[in-house]
């Protein structure tokens, strides 16, 4: 681009003349000042609008991500002030009528399951095989199993093996109630230990070294005493509970059996929702009275 005469931006061939702004006494044709200046607040209206615009945009964006987050960290619905409803019915216009501020129905949450089978302070339902064990027969994950023998004691260290026993006596448990299931020659032996307190029951099964002694009963004879079976430990609640699974044939249990690991998985999660159904059942019955 080339400069024409008088200071201005020419165009092509560089003659400036009549074709730029240059100052005055440049030669040039003056400027048309009035039209200048309606094209300048032109442009700063346009501008203004296009701000207007952009800010509407960006506001609306702002209140969409305002109830997004309304509605999912919120659940009173129309009786939640946070659930969207107007400033009035917040403030409540009841008050400046003098009809005193204004009243929100609530819905007490149900009472947590767990908290009645962390101790024996609300777990009070009656401790038995039938309780725990109720079924005759049990499918889990589509795998069908026998009950075959129910037994419950006092004594825990007499259900378990001498190294078991002493972690069951040190952390006074209080019951062990056990049963056995069948399963295509697979026998499983399941041990819930009661305890006074969640905190006895956790340490227990942290502890827990041994293992569950096998309970036979009608058509299974003694298993795992003096082969290889697969065991498993856990706590829930004041509940710590074990499994021992073998063959009653005597066979040993390889590390990658399917049946042994099917059946202290089922047999675990049985008696797990056992218990979590106990305490619902607990929980239940406090709101009835």
């Amino acid at each position: 681009m080339s400069f024409g005469q008088g200071g201005g931006y020419g165009g092509p061939g560089g003659q400036g003349q009549g074709s730029g702004f240059g100052p005055p006494g440049s030669g040039g044709p003056a400027p048309d000042w009035s039209a200048l200046a309606d094209s300048a607040a032109a442009e700063r209206r346009r501008k203004r609008r296009l701000l207007t615009i952009v800010g509407g945009a960006l506001a609306t964006v702002v209140i969409a991500g305002a109830v997004a987050a309304a509605v999912v960290t919120t659940s009173g619905g129309d009786d939640d002030p946070s659930s969207g409803a107007s400033d009035n019915r917040i403030s409540g216009a009841g008050s400046e009528s003098g009809k005193g501020e204004p009243s929100f129905s609530s819905v007490a949450p149900p009472p947590n399951p767990r908290d009645f089978i962390a101790s024996a302070d609300k777990d009070t339902a009656p401790l038995t095989v039938d309780s725990f064990y109720p079924n005759a027969k049990i499918t889990v994950d589509g795998h069908t199993y026998e009950r075959r023998a129910t037994h419950s004691t006092d004594e825990c260290a007499s259900g378990a093996s001498t190294k078991l026993g002493k972690v069951l006596t040190a952390n006074d448990c209080e019951r062990l109630l056990r049963a056995t299931f069948t399963r295509d020659g697979t026998a499983v032996t399941v041990g819930v230990a009661v305890f006074a307190a969640e905190g006895p029951a956790g340490r227990a099964a942290e502890q827990a070294s041994g293992n569950l002694e096998s309970l036979p009963g009608a058509g299974v004879p003694e298993f795992c005493r003096a082969t290889a079976c697969r065991l498993t430990s856990n706590t829930l609640g004041r509940y710590a509970y074990f499994t021992i699974a073998g063959y009653s044939d005597g066979k040993a249990v390889t590390t990658d059996d399917r049946l042994t690991k099917e059946a202290v998985q089922d047999t675990g999660w049985y008696v797990y929702r056992r218990i979590m159904d106990r305490g619902r059942e607990q929980a239940l019955k406090s709101t009835e009275q």
